[in-house]
Order: C-alpha cells, then structure tokens, then sequence
C-alpha cells in the first residue's frame, strides 16, 4: 500500500471514528429521563400517625411526550395504634414540572379491603430536606372512597416529610412543545 492510500484509509478510519463518538453521545442524550420521582420518606404527623411513601415512577426519553407511558410502581402506608393499611400500586401517568411531580396509578395490592384496582395520585414537592406531599383520597378518607378518578390528577401537597426520614427526587419533565 503506497503513502496516499495509507493516508486515505487513515482519514476514512477517523472520520468513521469521529461519527461513531457522536453517535454514541446521541445515544447517551436519548437514554435520559424524560421524567422521573423517586425515593422514599414518612410524613410528619404530630399525632404520632406513622406513615410511609416510596417512589420509583419514571418516564423514558423515547415517551417524551406521552406522559402515559410512565412505569414502575408507588407504595404507601399508614398506621396508627397498631391499625391501617398499606398499598401498592402500577404508575399509569407521570408528570413533572420543574420540582412538582404527579404520579398515578392502579392499587394492584393492598391489604386495605376494596382498594385493589382503585386509581390514585399522588403529588409530591421536592424542597431538598422540606419535602410535601398531597394524594388524591385527602378529602374523602381513603383511596376506596375516592371513586373513580381520573389519571394525572391529585391533591395539593399538603403534608410535610418528618425531617431526617428520607428524600424525594423529582427529575422536570421537558416535554418538546
């Protein structure tokens, strides 16, 4: 092989070398979240109500705009004097906008009588060490009295974390509008 076509081989190799970077690192782009709430934490009740949120609902980069598309799950519990509940449920929706997030989804296990395949949101307002959170039964009692709801909808994050307990993450949702 003579010094032009080493030369020429040599320049091809690069630039194919160069493409496949750029390529990758559109890849990389494409894989982030196009939303996401995660983490776990208690609310602070000062009648000594002892309750429990967790969160691992995320929105791939690819469903970017359908936030129905939403996957993972949600659980929560409540008890107080040895009585309550706690709940499981599949996400069905998840919208985010910069540290507000509304997740919902379908009770698929509970050992609450009547919540199984019940729908319910919930919102929570990612504030670092301050988190709030709000659910969709906050006026009606429990999710089995809520009725049928719709997707994406819950209350206003009224609750507050117990300090010290955990953390909510909320990645904003940037939807291409």
């Amino acid at each position: 092989m003579n010094r032009r076509m080493k030369t020429a081989v040599l320049g091809a190799t690069l630039l194919l070398t160069a493409a496949a970077a750029g390529s990758a690192a559109a890849s990389d782009d494409d894989r982030r979240e196009a939303a996401a709430l995660t983490g776990a934490a208690k609310l602070n009740r000062s009648a000594g109500d002892d309750i429990t949120f967790s969160f691992d609902a995320h929105l791939a980069a690819k469903d970017t705009d359908d936030p129905l598309k939403a996957t993972g799950t949600f659980e929560w519990s409540h008890y107080l004097g040895g009585q309550g509940a706690w709940a499981k449920a599949k996400v069905n929706c998840l919208v985010t906008g910069g540290k507000v997030a509304v997740v919902s989804g379908v009770i698929t296990d509970s050992d609450l009588p009547g919540a199984k395949g019940k729908q319910v949101g919930i919102t929570v307002h990612d504030l670092g060490s301050h988190d709030r959170l709000g659910y969709s039964w906050a006026a009606t009692g429990t999710p089995v009295e809520s009725g049928d709801m719709p997707k994406c909808v819950s209350s206003a994050p009224f609750e507050k974390v117990k300090p010290g307990t955990g953390d909510f993450t909320v990645v904003p949702w940037q939807p291409k509008l």
